[in-house]
């Protein structure tokens, strides 16, 4: 059994619980890289064509990464993983403007995040999305090779 079925056995807290992580994401990560428009944060470079895809993508994975951790009383899940934490890390690192990013900006300068970081941020993009697909992967496999007995088992 593919570990992408698990999906389909999912009771309804587990979507809605994958759609609330899935906003929050957007949230958390669309507004201080002022994706979403805000008064709060401000951005030097314009968001760049592939920024929202990226974010949408992150948003997807992280909200059914985040709702594999719903109990779900027919299945023991695997162990957490830090993958899906470092790869909504790269996403953000990847969205953001470069020159907004106090670390790239006290290392390179401000010509150094341009020339340096900003080539960058793609490919952290796709790390970031290559990590949490590992990530929910692992967890969504979980369910398959360590299922609990059900209740009517015992």
């Amino acid at each position: 059994m593919s570990s992408w079925r698990v999906l389909r056995g999912w009771p309804a807290r587990r979507w809605v619980a994958a759609a609330l992580s899935a906003v929050a994401t957007v949230l958390v990560v669309g507004v201080p890289t002022v994706l979403v428009p805000n008064p709060v944060f401000g951005r030097e470079v314009a968001v760049t064509w592939w920024a929202w895809p990226a974010l949408a993508v992150t948003a997807v994975l992280s909200g059914l990464l985040m709702a594999s951790y719903v109990r779900h009383p027919a299945t023991l899940s695997a162990a957490p993983s830090r993958a899906g934490l470092v790869g909504g890390f790269l996403t953000y690192l990847a969205v953001g403007c470069p020159v907004c990013n106090k670390l790239a900006l006290l290392a390179l300068g401000y010509a150094g995040a341009l020339r340096w970081f900003a080539p960058v941020q793609p490919l952290l993009a796709v790390a970031g999305v290559a990590l949490l697909l590992y990530a929910l992967h692992r967890r969504l496999a979980g369910e398959i090779a360590c299922p609990s007995p059900t209740a009517s088992a015992t």
